[in-house]
Formats: C-alpha cells, sequence, structure tokens
C-alpha cells in the first residue's frame, strides 16, 4: 500500500513548549543515555499551524494523552517554512528527546534532519503527514486515501453529470496526492463515459486561504458553468464558498472538503457546503502519543498497515478512518464527539438543528 502526502501554509512565527507530566519508566532503547524517570517526546509541527483550527486540537489532546502516559511534551509550532523547521528540530534534539513526532512542513525536505535524529538513535513518528525518502519508526494518520473516495462518492451521488472543478492541496505533501488519487479513482470513470467533464485542476504551493482565492478566483473569472468544487480542504472549501457567494452562487453549486472546521460545519447546516469529511483528531492523537511512548521504549506496535516511503524500508503504518458528515448527521458525529458544540454549529441557535 503506498501513501503520498500533505502539507501546509505560510504564517506567523511562535513557540511553544507544553506539558510536563509524572514518573515513568524508560527501558533503556537509547543506549546514548540511560533509563530515566519519563519519556521526553519533542513535538515539531511547522505547517498552516495558525490558520487550520485543527492543529490546536490536535497540540492539546496529545499532549493531554502525553501526560496521562506519564510523557514530557516539548511542542515546537511554526508557520515559518522548511527552513524553520529543520532548526527547530534541531532544538528538540539538543534538548535530550526520547522520540521526535513531526508533523512535516514539506514531505520530502526532511530527510536529512529525520537521518540526524536516527543516527543519534532518537525513533522518529510521522505524524498526519508521512515523511519521504528516510526510513521512520512509524506513520500515524487518517487513511487519507478514503477522504478522496469521499469525495467522489458524494459529489458523484449529487451531480451524476456535470461540470466539476478540483482544487488540490500543497504540492509538498503527500497527503494531497493520496487525497487526488483516491478522488481521481472515483470520478474517472465518469469522466470517461463524459458524464463528467473537469473544467480545470489547481494545485496549491501551500494549504493557503490567499492562494485559494486567487487561484478559484482565476477560473471564476474564466467561467461560473461550474457544478461541483471538490476543494482538499475546509479552508479551500471556505474560500470557494466566498467566490461563490460574490457571484450569488453559493449552494447551488455542490462544494465539499475535509477537517470539519466550525465555518464548513456550518455552511453545511446553511447548505452551500455540500459534505466535511470528518477526521476524528481525539482518536489519532491519543493514539499517536500512545504509540510515540511505547516506541520510545523500544515497544514496536502492532501496525493496521505498512507504507511505502521511499526510503527502501516499509514504514509502520497505524491508519484511523475519516468520516462523511452532511447537515442529517452532524449531532451524531461532530457534536456528539465533542469536536464542535452544537452551540457554535448551530450558531447558538441562528440556524436551525436537522432533526432525523
Amino acid at each position: 500500500m503506498s501513501v503520498n502526502r500533505m502539507r501546509a501554509a505560510a504564517g506567523a512565527l511562535a513557540l511553544a513548549c507544553l506539558v510536563a507530566g509524572v514518573a515513568f519508566g524508560l527501558s533503556g532503547c537509547r543506549a546514548r543515555k540511560g533509563a530515566r524517570d519519563k519519556v521526553v517526546i519533542g513535538f515539531s509541527i511547522a505547517t498552516d499551524t495558525f490558520i487550520i483550527e485543527r492543529w490546536n486540537k490536535d497540540i492539546k489532546i496529545f499532549s493531554d494523552a502525553a501526560r496521562e502516559l506519564g510523557a514530557e511534551v516539548i511542542v515546537q509550532m511554526s508557520a515559518g517554512g522548511t527552513a524553520e523547521q529543520i532548526a527547530q528540530i534541531n532544538f528538540l534534539l539538543a534538548r535530550d528527546i526520547d522520540v521526535l513526532v513531526v508533523v512535516a512542513h514539506d514531505t520530502e525536505m526532511l530527510s536529512g534532519v529525520v537521518k540526524k535524529a536516527r543516527d543519534a538513535r532518537i525513533p522518529v513518528v510521522a505524524y498526519d503527514r508521512l515523511i519521504m525518502g528516510v526510513p521512520i519508526d512509524a506513520y500515524v494518520s487518517f487513511d487519507n486515501r478514503e477522504v478522496g473516495r469521499l469525495f467522489g462518492a458524494v459529489l458523484l451521488a449529487s451531480v451524476p453529470r456535470g461540470r466539476y472543478l478540483i482544487v488540490n492541496g500543497s504540492v509538498r505533501d503527500n497527503n494531497s496526492y493520496e487525497v487526488n488519487a483516491g478522488l481521481k479513482s472515483m470520478i474517472d470513470p465518469a469522466v470517461a463515459r463524459k458524464e463528467i467533464r473537469v473544467v480545470d485542476e489547481i494545485w496549491l504551493e501551500e494549504w493557503s486561504s490567499d492562494e485559494a482565492l486567487e487561484k478559484i478566483g482565476a477560473v471564476l473569472e474564466r467561467t461560473t458553468d461550474i457544478d461541483a468544487i471538490s476543494c482538499a480542504n475546509d479552508q479551500i472549501a471556505n474560500a470557494a464558498i466566498q467566490l461563490l457567494a460574490e457571484r450569488q452562487l453559493a449552494g447551488k453549486v455542490a462544494v465539499v472538503g475535509q477537517d470539519a472546521d466550525i465555518l464548513s460545519c456550518q455552511h453545511v447546516i446553511e447548505g452551500t457546503q455540500l459534505m466535511t469529511v470528518y477526521k476524528p483528531i481525539a482518536r489519532l492523537a491519543q493514539r499517536a502519543a500512545e504509540i510515540a511512548v511505547q516506541v520510545a521504549r523500544g515497544q514496536v506496535p502492532t501496525p493496521d498497515f505498512e507504507v511505502d516511503n521511499k526510503s527502501g524500508a516499509m514504514i509502520p503504518f497505524y491508519m484511523e478512518d475519516p468520516m462523511a458528515v452532511f447537515r442529517e448527521n452532524m449531532d451524531e458525529t461532530v457534536i456528539r464527539d465533542g469536536f464542535h458544540s452544537a452551540e457554535d454549529v448551530y450558531r447558538g441557535g441562528v440556524l436551525r438543528p436537522v432533526r432525523n
């Protein structure tokens, strides 16, 4: 099973060191230092951290789970790009960590610093986005190809014939290619039958609202004869809906995205977004914390799959499943899990909940 992956956008610079835990036995998986009372996790996240709300949820849940396991987490967080992420990983390596967890800004460009960690006998866990070109100890993510399949299935059910615009994610993120592959596996037969015409396909350099507004806007300047837009995430979907609203087309064009951002959940209830893909972050972050502690202690959890990251080694893949969210199942998914409150999704009652 081959997996390609995702990454994110520009912005500011921030540094956060979070979470201390109580004692936990370290079983000596690192010969360079002896056993000590607790596992120290270095968590590097350098993407669209300040733009996409979900990353704040990941950090909090991961850190809380790690603390309950007796681990300490040092978080380095920024939106400064690959060079800054390499610098912050070097900072973490100098802090004598036991395991490195990385949300990669560029899934291809971190192989050198990741190799440095492994040469220092520090296990490496890729979180959400697969690191390419170098062996790592674990990869924890959702089934991103399934995200694309959900996009395709929902759009085909709503618009079995029509003109589609495809807006892919960052070219630097392996997840973007997986989502695209899943989408194409669903819609390509309809394209071959000439039931669907792809009027344009956009790739973004970054997971950026501004870039999405610019590139989608350029397409809509050429033509508004579009029936469906597949957006690689909800940030892009929000940009598309904004542009459609300016042309009185919001709600008339089927739009899908992923991440269950609060604004997109509200758009789903309003009817301007057909569907968002909900990825249960709590399960992913909890599992990632457990795996990070285990590999730091020299244990090898049984993976769900193995994935080829072009390093010559098959990487253990710990996978969670995404789910499609519509108006009809918002209460049973996003709200029931506590991902968002009913108060927030329905704007304090301004939007009417859908009752089954």
